[in-house]
């Protein structure tokens, strides 16, 4: 073999080995890529599998309501929060189903690189069998080396013979590899299309549910029209009730605020009326802050069937519902917990309405209401997750409804906002 056919061959290499680096460097990304995709509907799947515990709960709490002949403004509610989860579930597999056509999509472009690269590696490979079967004659490659001008070049001949040998395996362990990978792409490319079908069968299903229930809501709508004086009566107590209810909250605030005033007074000068936090509270207070979004619920299990803030009443146009914290609906017998660690403020009563609870968190403080047969008393340390009394059952309406508050001083939040989302 003569000098410039050696490094023909040297510059052949070096492009194979380019090349399937970059085939290489490609595959890796696709992989990267495909193994995010995946985490996102493992999320997506999470997020269904939340959604439907949360219709199958309602649609318990509709047969409990249900077991009571007389039609009310909390059935609707009910029917309402189903209907808005069953909106979302379908808007979940509508993701997945966009996220699979996606992901089919990534499979076909790198099963058709695959292919490519694996009629490109066997063609090269096939050249290089060919080439060894016409060079097989071990006197000619002596004779390649022994032409060699010094000791030097004859060990780069001969380093080349074992190079080359080396790269003609790894060239066949390359297509081996290669074709194992374009096989299980293939294989993961029919799973998704089994995949999407299902969704497909499964969005179909929860559409003709939705049609359903929409139907259910308007019947109940329809009815409870009828009964619009009833259902002004029950509004008009259930905002005197929530009248009390903030009154007992704001004399129990502006006491807590006068005791921390007088601790803090000192050369009997008076100061600003404003909460003062021992190190040991403002502690309390940081980590309640921190753990926003985190913090567990009330109940064991439960829905939001009154959000915070103004919102028109489900039934009545014109008229709006001012909730300042939210509406847990829960089964018959639920205990009532504490959602961080604290001490025991004020414990009440609400003619009619049962007792409330008061947990003070530093600066912040979450309220209980609409209770009885509480355990706790004034100045008991309470910890995350204590049952602190059983909710009462309203026969009525066969319903149990939570009420919980969450203040920062005298400013009202959301409580939305600082429960866990998956409860």
């Amino acid at each position: 073999m003569t000098v410039n056919k050696l490094y023909i061959k040297k510059k052949s290499k070096l492009f194979f080995l380019v090349l399937i680096c970059c085939s290489a460097l490609l595959l890796g990304t696709a992989v990267s890529f495909a193994q995010k995709k995946t985490q996102t509907k493992v999320e997506l799947e999470n997020k269904k599998k939340q959604l439907q515990k949360e219709i199958e709960y309602t649609n318990q709490l509709l047969e409990e309501t249900k077991k009571n002949k007389k039609l009310s403004a909390n059935q609707l509610q009910l029917l309402n929060k189903k209907i808005s989860v069953r909106e979302e579930l379908i808007a979940t597999i509508n993701n997945e189903i966009y996220t699979l056509n996606r992901q089919i999509n990534e499979n076909n472009l790198a099963i058709t690189g695959l292919q490519s690269d694996l009629a490109r590696l066997k063609a090269e490979y096939g050249k290089m069998i060919y080439y060894a079967y016409k060079n097989q004659n071990a006197s000619s490659r002596l004779m390649f080396i022994f032409a060699s001008k010094d000791f030097e070049q004859a060990f780069l001949r001969l380093k080349y013979f074992q190079q080359y040998s080396e790269y003609r395996h790894k060239q066949a362990e390359k297509i081996t590899t290669t074709k194992k990978v374009l096989n299980d792409k293939v294989v993961e490319l029919e799973k998704k299309k089994v995949d999407k079908r299902l969704l497909l069968g499964n969005q179909e299903t929860e559409k003709q549910s939705l049609t359903t229930e929409k139907g259910e809501k308007e019947q109940v709508f329809s009815k409870l029209q009828e009964q619009e004086t009833s259902l002004k009566r029950d509004l008009d107590k259930k905002k005197r009730d929530s009248e009390k209810l903030q009154l007992a909250i704001q004399r129990a605030i502006e006491k807590e605020l006068e005791k921390m005033q007088k601790e803090a007074e000192t050369d009997n000068k008076p100061k600003p009326l404003k909460l003062v936090l021992t190190p040991e509270a403002q502690e309390l207070s940081n980590s309640f802050e921190k753990n926003k979004g985190k913090l567990p619920w009330p109940v064991t299990k439960g829905i939001i069937s009154e959000h915070f803030g103004v919102h028109p009443h489900p039934l009545m146009e014109k008229i709006d519902v001012n909730n300042n914290g939210v509406d847990i609906s829960t089964s018959n017998g639920t205990m009532a917990r504490v959602i961080f660690d604290g001490e025991v403020t004020a414990v009440g009563n609400i003619p009619g309405s049962g007792q409330y609870i008061l947990v003070r968190h530093g600066e912040f403080l979450s309220i209980y209401s609409n209770l009885k047969d509480v355990s706790v008393k004034v100045k008991d340390k309470v910890k995350t997750k204590q049952n602190i009394a059983s909710i009462i059952y309203n026969e009525s309406d066969s319903n149990t409804i939570l009420h919980l508050e969450v203040w920062k001083g005298k400013t009202k939040l959301d409580p939305e906002d600082w429960l866990f989302q998956n409860n």
